[in-house]
């Protein structure tokens, strides 16, 4: 499949294998690595020429408060998803799994329990003990129609009190945009039975066509008892840069903010914090380009999966650039992973590392050229 010209274009695979992050280096050179949530573009132009002014001009201090983030971010979310936010409300921080633990450790004490829904973020089985707090997963429902929020398991948990719920919004890895109504049912039992909300709002810019992002913030009710961590990271490749954001819509919620250690704020990075102002005030046009190169990825893998990998099932994303894999026709537990990895040399997700709903299941990046993407499938199918 030849890329369109409205497409963004992927270097050659040894260009990419020159890459000295994490995607590029956890494995030999034989591997093709569509694992960890890197995408193989390049950097959006507004973003790469705010970066070589900054390093022009020695600007590689320390970030400040007063850096024009909230501004930026409240001008974005405005425009592309409604959402009116005070950017007084948003607070910097080095990443959103760092922002998540500073805010548990401020909500929970010892014996408090936190709520996921599995399969989940592998991180957010880490989160939650780093903090000094347990886990409660509630996995997610599984029908014909894909993954979405247990709204009935969901309320039966919040009726023993946790003291926090992590909600996953859009929800690596399954791919789900969860609705307005779903995320009303959440705030509702929140209220009802006093549990604070965390929403981990990474992926939100990458909504794909068809599908739309409801911040949990705009949700009417929702500010008394819920807190945003989001970041300009995924969306536009700057994880290594640590820079990201925890946005409030209360005093209740701000005060939480409040109290976190002095020295917080400090970590995040000043160049992040630089790439994400230019992301977010002028990295749409090439955010749009992305949405439908990744789109196109979306329908070339489904193609490829139906003509080689047809034991292969799975629900196409509503947002993100993963994709959860059923291949439980090939085993169970990680040996799908294992099998695609040692017979075809194509390096994806196990699983098991999202919670016991995973067994037979893998995450694959399709954040790459259809050249590549083409490739790894036929290495796939090729294993079996």
């Amino acid at each position: 499949m030849s890329p369109d010209l409205d497409e963004l274009p992927v270097d050659r695979l040894a260009v990419l294998r020159g890459r000295s992050s994490a995607k590029w280096r956890t494995y030999p050179a034989d591997v093709l690595p569509l694992t960890v949530a890197e995408m193989d573009y390049a950097l959006a132009p507004p973003v790469a020429e705010a970066l070589h002014a900054a390093v022009d001009r020695s600007d590689t201090g320390y970030a400040t408060a007063a850096s024009g983030l909230g501004a930026a971010l409240a001008g974005f979310a405005e425009r592309r998803w409604g959402w009116s936010l005070d950017a007084s409300s948003v607070t910097a921080f080095c990443d959103v799994g760092s922002g998540v633990v500073e805010l548990l450790r401020a909500l929970t004490g010892a014996g408090d329990r936190v709520v996921i829904n599995t399969p989940v973020y592998p991180p957010f089985f880490d989160w939650v003990p780093e903090a000094g707090a347990s886990l409660l997963p509630v996995p997610l429902a599984h029908d014909d129609g894909g993954w979405h929020l247990d709204l009935a398991a969901l309320e039966v948990a919040f009726a023993t009190r946790p003291a926090v719920y992590i909600l996953c919004n859009p929800h690596n890895p399954v791919g789900r945009a969860h609705t307005i109504d779903e995320l009303a049912a959440v705030v509702q039992l929140a209220r009802t039975h006093g549990v604070t909300v965390i929403s981990d709002e990474i992926h939100a810019p990458l909504i794909l066509p068809g599908a739309t992002f409801t911040p949990l913030l705009s949700v009417p009710g929702a500010s008394e008892v819920s807190v945003s961590v989001l970041s300009a990271s995924k969306a536009w490749n700057l994880a290594g840069l640590k820079c990201a954001v925890i946005v409030t819509g209360s005093d209740a919620m701000a005060s939480v903010v409040a109290s976190f250690p002095p020295e917080a704020p400090w970590r995040t990075g000043h160049l992040g914090a630089i790439a994400a102002i230019a992301a977010f005030t002028e990295g749409e046009a090439w955010l749009d380009q992305l949405l439908t190169t990744l789109d196109r990825r979306r329908r070339q893998l489904g193609a490829l999966l139906a003509s080689q990998l047809p034991g292969v099932t799975w629900h196409p994303p509503a947002a993100t650039f993963l994709a959860w894999l059923n291949c439980r026709s090939v085993g169970s537990g990680n040996v799908p992973r294992d099998m695609f990895l040692e017979r075809g040399r194509v390096a994806l997700e196990p699983g098991l590392r999202f919670g016991a709903e995973g067994s037979g299941y893998v995450r694959l990046n399709f954040a790459t050229s259809s050249e590549l993407l083409e490739e790894a499938i036929a290495r796939m199918a090729g294993s079996l």
